[in-house]
């Protein structure tokens, strides 16, 4: 894998060299996350305890896509 390309905030378009700290993006502080029980989306800087939309006490997955190639900038990761 080739380190040398940059990251890219699917939410704001921010732009790195390196992977976000925790996957949180720098300048907006936000990620996409995903109910690991219903697939409810959301963007936050951090994953609720509870989903709002099932009700269910969940795991969130970070699914923002990152990189050119599952679509850049204002994506989901569909491998995710």
């Amino acid at each position: 894998m080739d380190n040398s390309k940059n990251v890219q905030c699917a939410n704001c378009g921010h732009t790195s060299n390196e992977r976000f700290d925790n996957d949180i993006c720098p300048e907006c502080g936000l990620t996409f996350w995903k109910c690991s029980n219903c697939g409810y989306l959301l963007t936050a800087a951090v994953p609720p305890e509870k989903c709002s939309s099932c009700g269910q006490k969940c795991n969130f997955m970070n699914v923002t896509c990152y990189t050119p190639d599952c679509g850049g900038p204002g994506n989901i990761d569909p491998r995710l």
